[in-house]
């Protein structure tokens, strides 16, 4: 009895931390092709709550979207730093500064194409980041005030997709759930690359981080 509860959890653990992953069949060609990456902005929604005003929850996102670019982009770099990742990274400096000089405030309005020559770069990875609750501090602990969120656990369901620039493809998504006390942006990305990391294509092994 014993025994089949804990297959029961080991299965349902495993349930829980499964990723979709799609990795094209060039992608690994493609991505030693490329020389400079860019992390765009993430899309990000933050499930809404009746006492919550649309304007303070809209800029909220915003700041979650720079929040998780930001991080993305360092851990990134570490791993750059220790070899571990073959292609260079465009700091989100320059990035957000090329959206801004092409008038583009929001990069989800912009195709991985359109990003591409707007960056000028050899690949984009672009994400979408859905929270049941805000995760990062400051305006967060603002609306956690106003509507109650102060349940210890976050749901986030994220996906990440590399679009190489020459031959406009997608060469890489990755889907995944996670749901526990995530507790900061650095925490969330550092959970997800690392799981990511294993299929991602600009590893120098296939084994990520």
């Amino acid at each position: 009895m014993k025994r089949s509860v804990v297959l029961l959890i080991v299965a349902t653990l495993f349930l829980q931390n499964c990723a979709k992953v799609f990795y094209a069949p060039d992608a690994r060609y493609l991505a030693n092709t490329q020389k400079i990456i860019a992390i765009v902005p993430p899309q990000v929604s933050i499930a809404a709550k009746k006492k919550v005003d649309a304007a303070a929850l809209i800029e909220q996102q915003k700041t979650e979207s720079i929040n998780f670019q930001r991080e993305m982009y360092s851990w990134m770099l570490k791993r750059k730093m220790q070899g571990k990742i073959f292609v260079d990274i465009q700091d989100v400096e320059t990035t957000n500064a090329k959206l801004a000089a092409a008038g583009f405030q929001d990069a989800g309005l912009l195709t991985p194409a359109d990003l591409s020559r707007v960056l000028n770069v050899d690949g984009i990875l672009t994400s979408n980041y859905s929270l049941s609750k805000p995760i990062s501090e400051g305006a967060a602990i603002a609306l956690a005030v106003i509507a109650g969120w102060w349940a210890p656990t976050n749901e986030a369901v994220v996906s990440l997709s590399i679009h190489d620039s020459g031959s406009e493809k997608l060469i890489w998504n990755y889907d995944h759930k996670l749901s526990s006390s995530l507790g900061s942006p650095a925490r969330l990305v550092d959970e997800l690359m690392r799981q990511a990391s294993r299929e991602m294509p600009y590893f120098t092994s296939r084994n990520g981080y």
